[in-house]
């Protein structure tokens, strides 16, 4: 177990080996996507690392529509009707 591990950025993880239980450290997961204009949680956005991100199609990071990934669905329905307007 290295030193450089026992800190917050890391999370503690009990792990049963043959005939002890030990503490191993593993990387926290990043938080959650937040919509850009209330801060909503947002639905269909994947809570994984970079490394796992980059291997992942483009299609499972966002849902498909305008502002997928960036704005709550009912913040976009209501840009759409403001732009609509304009």
């Amino acid at each position: 177990m290295a030193l450089k591990h026992r800190n917050r950025s890391f999370r503690k993880v009990s792990v049963k080996l043959s005939t002890r239980v030990t503490v191993h450290y593993r990387k926290r997961n990043p938080a959650r996507a937040q919509c850009g204009k209330c801060g909503k949680f947002l639905q269909g956005v994947p809570r994984a690392k970079p490394v796992a991100l980059r291997t992942m199609p483009k299609t499972k990071k966002r849902p498909q529509r305008p502002y997928g990934g960036v704005l709550c669905s009912a913040c976009t329905r209501k840009v759409m009707i403001i732009k609509a307007r304009a």
